[in-house]
């Protein structure tokens, strides 16, 4: 028979399994533990000594030995949170990332209009496309998607966020977007190089690939992006796009070939080079 655990012994199991594959276990053993008692953490670290069930410590375990495997906490949980805003999230979109805030951060700043049009293109779960839309109420937002489930997800985190200014698009990058001129366009495509072993491992092996890879520079996606994007600003509007670490000067050299000016990369908090703006006309 399965003994009966504190609180605290059950987390104390789960940081002992954790520890050997995470640099630091302790958040995340506390996150999933809360998550299984439908608690707050700091009920954890202040009531130590309440019993646990027995069907708790399966549920928890399970959690931990995924885990352990490298799969990401978001979706162990279900939520994540991005900007202002705590998101659904699941296997069919990419889990956001706080470099990606940087697009949002940097479209707030190019445009201050009280109105404007703008479009997330692969938009996931919809962060970019709800961040800005929770800033700016007065903007109309487009964001569009290939994936329906991804869709799916993002409108239910617009339904859950009570985010009524946002339309979301199935279709492939600028496809449903046929005759719309905008004010802003933002992106972050897949930018993984295609052979990139870090596809098959943790983290993002559990991630949809169709979100990941680009090609055998990882540019694909991006080259389209910027080859069509000039069909859909307005003049003077901007193009913001997230790429790898290692592409700014590509990603600016494409921007510069096809007639962008103001071309300029931002680096995320660990100093890395993320996202490039530009402008059209």
């Amino acid at each position: 028979m399965t003994s009966i655990l504190t609180t605290g012994e059950l987390l104390r199991e789960g940081l002992r399994r954790l520890a050997p594959a995470l640099e630091q276990p302790q958040l995340d053993a506390e996150l999933l533990l809360a998550h299984v008692l439908q608690t707050h953490r700091a009920r954890l670290a202040s009531h130590p000594e309440e019993r646990r069930e027995p069907h708790e410590r399966v549920l928890y375990l399970a959690l931990i030995e995924r885990r352990a495997a490298g799969e990401p906490l978001a979706y162990l949980v279900g939520r994540k949170s991005f900007w202002s805003l705590e998101l659904t999230v699941g296997p069919g979109v990419l889990v956001p990332r706080p470099e990606t805030e940087l697009l949002v951060e940097r479209a707030l700043a190019l445009c201050s209009e009280a109105a404007a049009d703008a479009a997330d293109l692969g938009t996931g779960s919809g962060a970019i496309a709800l961040a800005l839309a929770r800033e700016r109420p007065g903007w109309r937002i487009a964001a569009t998607d290939l994936s329906e489930e991804a869709l799916r997800v993002a409108r239910r985190n617009a339904g859950d966020l009570r985010i009524g200014n946002v339309e979301f698009l199935a279709g492939d990058w600028f496809a449903p977007l046929a005759g719309r001129r905008l004010h802003l366009v933002l992106s972050n495509p897949p930018y993984v190089c295609g052979d990139d072993p870090a596809l098959r491992a943790p983290p993002l092996q559990f991630e949809p690939s169709m979100a990941l890879a680009a090609g055998p520079d990882g540019l694909a996606h991006i080259r389209r992006i910027v080859r069509d994007a000039p069909s859909h600003l307005r003049r003077g509007g901007w193009l913001l796009l997230e790429h790898g670490a290692t592409q700014a000067a590509d990603v600016a050299r494409e921007l510069v070939v096809h007639g962008f000016s103001h071309v300029r990369s931002h680096r995320d908090l660990a100093g890395r080079e993320r996202m490039t703006e530009a402008r059209w006309g």
